[in-house]
């Protein structure tokens, strides 16, 4: 058994969860009902504000009463007593045996960091450094072995490595640098290597090679053959490649073995996970597309999330509330799966990052004491954007057998460049708002015989197609709402799911931190390599 701060019960044997489970056991009202009637108190609570952020889930099938046997459950959970050991730097990591403490590298230079000066210290010398490098490839200082100015980067890294540097980058897109270009390359897949490099010269190129042990085999072949693409243009020695290679990573020895030179290899802590790590070096791809002032911007709005999560009481704890209501969702209304859609296009990667962040965090069927979990732990977590899901897959939202809840994500201005950016704006979030409510509400019996006779339909005619007319309804959804989609309020965003994640595995008493699944598809493949079966 591993060693835990207090005596483990399942989550099942606390009182609040079977209180949770009498309260479903008694049915609950149709959130058509929950929305028609006049409650004050309730749609005051399910609305929250954090970090310039703004979650409405007035949407969500829950009560009052189902609200407050929530609470009690976070309380009896220990929640807060866990996330304080978090930004403590206590070892909560327990089957590596390290601390969690992404939350620092954030932080800043405030006085007195909860994880202590030399933490912070070496935290800010490392981000000096790589803002500092940044801001030399997007002012032209930064040049190629034959003297030229840097026009592409190509991040080479899988995972955390590509997800969360990618998303960023897609998501404050108006505020990259015009000269400079980012590229993504993830997929050892020969092609997806070549569809970049083909359209690339090797003098105004900088590879940024990402990978935490610097031994990850996607990594290290897209690396392994970057460099030979930079051979075959005339750049042969380590000397001459130099210029054109970037890493970043957490074991800098084997790089240096590599011939990464050591003024260009930034890095990071063991302490960092790969899918929290865009904070870190990990970020270096945002950081030469935005800049490093708006770099910190995106840092800041991290922290402010961060601060918020600390100190505001429970009821008003928007990353506490979103882990809550994740749980009454999955466990006691029967959801496996969990959908996000966004509804500004810049955030296209969106859901894909938080995929990987909720279901490598949370995807797990052990307990912290070792026991084998009896309840249903991390959902399936899906999505995209949500105007193009609105033609692909909401039809199965709306009247399929599958009930899935949804975080709509909405941007409440618009600073597109267009002369109709306004109209098209106003287009997306009338959808967004459309479909919240039609998921909420649905349409009865009576409501759909009711339109079909104003379209002049007989009664035979209603009669055959009511049943496929008629919208069951009540589908739990949120809506999260950006102000702005800047920095700021994009580190917020981040931090607000990294911090639910966080939560939701404290509720369901499992480690978050470490992946041994992946671990041991790595595993594999290493030993079928040895075995010559690849």
């Amino acid at each position: 058994m591993l060693p835990h701060a207090t005596p483990f019960t399942p989550p099942q044997q606390r009182a609040a969860w079977q209180h949770l489970q009498q309260l479903a056991a008694q049915g609950l009202p149709h959130l058509r009902e929950l929305l028609a009637t006049p409650d004050t108190a309730r749609h005051t609570s399910l609305q929250l504000q954090a970090a310039g952020l703004r979650l409405d889930a007035t949407h969500q099938q829950v009560t009052p009463h189902v609200l407050q046997a929530l609470l009690a459950l976070a309380d009896e959970s220990g929640v807060m007593a866990q996330a304080q050991a978090q930004r403590e730097g206590q070892a909560i990591n327990r089957t590596e045996h390290r601390a969690a403490l992404h939350v620092a590298l954030r932080g800043g230079n405030r006085p007195n960091p909860p994880w202590g000066q030399a933490i912070q210290q070496a935290v800010n010398r490392e981000l000096e450094r790589f803002l500092r490098a940044a801001e030399r490839i997007r002012h032209g200082q930064w040049r190629g072995h034959r003297g030229q100015r840097i026009t592409d980067v190509v991040n080479l890294g899988i995972g955390g490595s590509d997800l969360g540097p990618r998303m960023a980058v897609q998501a404050l897109d108006s505020y990259t640098h015009p000269d400079v270009k980012v590229h993504f390359v993830s997929n050892p897949d020969a092609w997806a290597l070549h569809h970049k490099l083909r359209r690339l010269h090797p003098d105004h190129t900088l590879f940024v090679v990402q990978s935490k042990t610097f031994t990850t085999q996607e990594t290290m072949t897209l690396a392994a053959s970057a460099r030979r693409w930079l051979s075959d243009h005339g750049l042969h020695s380590h000397t001459e490649q130099a210029p054109h290679l970037i890493a970043v990573t957490a074991s800098p020895a084997l790089s240096a073995q590599q011939g990464y030179a050591p003024e260009h290899t930034f890095g990071f802590w063991d302490w960092v996970g790969g899918r929290y790590s865009v904070w870190s070096a990990i970020g270096l791809p945002l950081a030469i597309a935005i800049g490093a002032s708006h770099f910190r911007a995106f840092l800041a709005g991290g922290h402010a999330m961060d601060q918020h999560f600390w100190h505001a009481p429970a009821e008003h704890n928007m990353p506490l509330m979103m882990a809550l209501l994740g749980v009454w969702n999955r466990n006691f209304l029967g959801c496996p799966s969990h959908l996000i859609a966004a509804y500004a296009s810049r955030l296209f990667h969106f859901a894909r990052f938080v995929q990987q962040l909720d279901m490598e965090s949370n995807g797990k069927s052990t307990h912290v004491d070792g026991s084998a979990a009896q309840i249903d732990t991390g959902p399936i977590v899906w999505g995209g954007l949500g105007i193009e899901g609105q033609h692909a897959y909401f039809q199965l939202l709306h009247q399929g057998q599958h009930r899935v809840p949804v975080d709509f994500i909405g941007v409440e201005t618009e600073d597109t460049p267009l002369p109709l950016a306004a109209e098209h704006h106003r287009v997306a979030l009338l959808n967004l708002r459309a479909q919240a409510r039609a998921l909420a509400i649905g349409r009865d019996a009576d409501a759909t015989a009711a339109e079909l006779r104003q379209q002049g339909l007989d009664q035979a005619q209603i009669h055959t197609l009511l049943p496929h007319r008629t919208f069951r309804g009540n589908v739990p959804n949120a809506t999260l709402w950006l102000p702005t989609l800047d920095p700021h309020h994009l580190g917020a965003l981040v931090a607000l799911y990294e911090h639910k994640v966080f939560c939701q595995s404290v509720l369901w008493g499992i480690y978050p931190f470490d992946q041994w699944g992946v671990e041991l598809g790595k595993t594999l493949a290493q030993q079928l390599e040895r075995q010559g079966e690849a």
